[in-house]
């Protein structure tokens, strides 16, 4: 990426809030995506929104950009968040899934979101609409992954006509473009009068027209339904992801393709941890005495609680390290570490005697 100012890119300002700088993200993830996108530059911004979020969006690597500008964001590895380039196993994740979908990193709260999607047809396939929603996952779900079934609504097609439209299932030459699913028209220019060749108006270019339409589906060979779909969660999967399943979105009018859905996981906070990547973070709180002393704590992991040990001298604000006790990578093996950050709580309201122990520890009697 280019040297470009990470809140520019997000289009935020520099007091911007996480939430501020996540929501910029999402928008120009979605406006961006190579899947969707296919304008010139579309990918190279997408890959920077991914950039500006990865930095922005960890409080310890905006603090180092902030101060240090691009040498300070080196310094934790800079790049994205997934490594190299688009679609050579770096920017984006993707792979094929077959019937399961298709996996793609990034884009899209409450349950499931809105649909809505831009239509890619060809005026021969009448392929179907492109849908899009939001699904909410558990924080655990997301680390550990999980199979959940979604239902929304989609156009399927007609289970009377079998889809094409036709009430007796069968269809003839359009008459108005005899099968060719063009028609030439002449059309006055700045040039003069010239031929031009468009789609034909009774048949949308498919070259056949209905002899006597579905009463079921009049004639579209499609309806609107709910429907029920299993998605499988990969483990690890960040927040933000963007999951394609092919052949899932509506269907395209008279047999024709249906689109595609895409489903983007938002994964719901934890009321102690937090997830960087692969690694965990908290803030455990500890007595003075302790951190003195030095003693034994229950922490809270995605594996469960464990007993960490604090060593003697503990310094407030010290970061201590799970091996381990991450959540799986997302790509690749093994699993990464939680941190914990010792916040030391100094008592307040001491009782007479608490004070005359205080004191006399500090005069060293």
């Amino acid at each position: 990426m280019a040297k470009k100012d990470y809140y520019e890119v997000l289009g935020v300002s520099k007091s911007a809030s996480k939430d501020e700088i996540k929501k910029a993200y999402r928008k120009l993830a979605k406006e961006n995506h190579p899947d969707k996108n296919k304008a010139a530059g579309a990918e190279e911004k997408f890959k920077e929104a991914q950039e500006a979020y990865d930095n922005l969006s960890d409080p310890q690597k905006r603090q180092a950009y902030d101060q240090y500008g691009f040498a300070g964001s080196q310094a934790f590895g800079g790049g994205s968040p997934f490594g190299g380039g688009f679609g050579n196993g770096g920017g984006n994740f993707s792979a094929d899934f077959g019937d399961l979908g298709d996996l793609l990193g990034n884009f899209f709260g409450g349950g499931l979101g809105g649909f809505g999607g831009s239509p890619q047809r060809s005026s021969r396939d009448n392929r179907g609409n492109d849908l899009e929603l939001t699904l909410q996952v558990e924080f655990l779900d997301a680390i550990f992954g999980k199979e959940i079934e979604i239902e929304y609504k989609r156009k399927v097609a007609c289970d009377k006509c079998n889809g094409t439209g036709s009430k007796d299932g069968k269809k003839k030459t359009c008459h108005t473009c005899d099968g060719k699913g063009q028609v030439r028209q002449m059309q006055n220019t700045f040039f003069g009068t010239m031929q031009v060749v468009t789609e034909c108006p009774t048949c949308h270019g498919s070259g056949q027209e209905i002899s006597e339409k579905c009463d079921k589906c009049g004639g579209t060979g499609v309806n609107n339904e709910k429907d029920n779909f299993k998605i499988q969660i990969p483990a690890g999967i960040p927040d933000g992801v963007t999951l394609k399943f092919s052949g899932r979105g509506n269907a395209g009018e008279n047999s024709g393709t249906p689109g595609d859905l895409y489903v983007t996981i938002e994964v719901k906070s934890h009321k102690e941890l937090e997830r960087r990547g692969d690694d965990i973070y908290m803030d455990k709180e500890i007595d003075v005495v302790t951190a003195v002393l030095g003693g034994e704590v229950t922490v809270p992991t995605v594996h469960g609680d464990v007993i960490m040990k604090i060593p003697s001298g503990t310094q407030p604000e010290k970061v201590l390290r799970l091996k381990g006790k991450g959540g799986p990578k997302f790509r690749g093996s093994g699993e990464g570490d939680q941190y914990v950050k010792l916040l030391v709580k100094v008592p307040t309201n001491l009782s007479k005697k608490e004070k005359e122990l205080w004191t006399k520890l500090r005069d060293g009697e």
